[in-house]
């Protein structure tokens, strides 16, 4: 099969074409290849490949950024959406877009949401991202998946990292002990992704995240017990309303992947996802 993986020098895109790669004929296309604000180049690129399946991994993620530069978050998270949706409807190819946990509020909320719960995003990158849902959706055939606080990966700049980083060197950690969350292992998300492209799943949406929830304070514990750290991690609990930050978060932000389960594709549970990754 010919894919294209779009965003493929980022986090999740590196290891999406590693994975495809194995068995399918990739192209990786990053920023020096394409230019997303580039509608036109953008569909030119897409269309000389003639894609089976697109990947599309880029994403502008400065959550605070995004609030003072609006139009580049909207550009990149959806406007070249629309482009890759057209292409797709062209070519007859199937497009994954990845979203996130930030279209909700996390308002009020003890249970995690379900696909079927109303997005009500509280940010500028949150509502780019919903609209590039709405636009992902107008392809023939889209899944969209949404992963929440990703890790893994060749980056180590993901929240785990940096709290992997402060717990080795004995820094006092600030963590949230009221934000709710389902963290999402790249590894495992690309490996759902697959198993979605392979199976022929349904078309639609997708909570993509490990399974279970937890906090902010309890997964920085468990990376301290993992790491052999406990005797020396300075975690200090903070509650979110304390920390004053340019765009809103969702408080309450866990997602349910029931429906991924329901279709035979289990994640595994957030504890097991930072031993492998730890491991590896």
């Amino acid at each position: 099969m010919r894919v294209a993986v779009v965003g493929a020098a980022g986090q999740l895109g590196r290891v999406t074409v590693e994975q495809w790669a194995r068995a399918h004929e990739v192209t990786a296309l990053t920023r020096r290849e394409v230019d997303l604000a580039d509608a036109a180049a953008l569909e030119r690129v897409l269309d000389a490949v003639a894609p089976e399946l697109i990947l599309n991994c880029a994403a502008y993620n400065d959550v605070d950024g995004a609030e003072d530069s609006p139009m580049t978050a909207f550009t990149v998270n959806a406007l070249a959406v629309r482009s890759l949706a057209a292409v797709a409807a062209r070519t007859g190819a199937t497009l994954v877009h990845y979203s996130t946990d930030f279209v909700f509020d996390g308002l009020d909320r003890t249970a995690p949401y379900s696909e079927t719960d109303a997005a009500r995003p509280q940010s500028v990158y949150g509502t780019s991202k919903l609209v590039g849902e709405w636009l992902a959706a107008t392809a023939p055939k889209a899944y969209v998946l949404r992963v929440e606080s990703l890790f893994g990966g060749l980056y180590v700049r993901s929240s785990v990292d940096k709290l992997v980083a402060g717990l080795e060197k004995g820094e006092p950690l600030r963590v949230f002990a009221d934000r709710t969350l389902t963290p999402s292992y790249v590894a495992d998300v690309v490996w759902a992704t697959c198993r979605l492209i392979e199976t022929d799943a349904p078309a639609g949406l997708y909570h993509c995240v490990n399974s279970g929830v937890t906090n902010w304070l309890e997964l920085a514990e468990e990376l301290a017990i993992l790491t052999g750290r406990t005797e020396t991690a300075r975690l200090v609990p903070v509650p979110v309303a304390s920390v004053v930050l340019k765009a809103k978060r969702p408080q309450y932000c866990a997602l349910s992947n029931a429906k991924l389960r329901a279709l035979g594709i289990e994640m595994p549970e957030w504890r097991d996802a930072l031993r492998r990754y730890l491991a590896s």
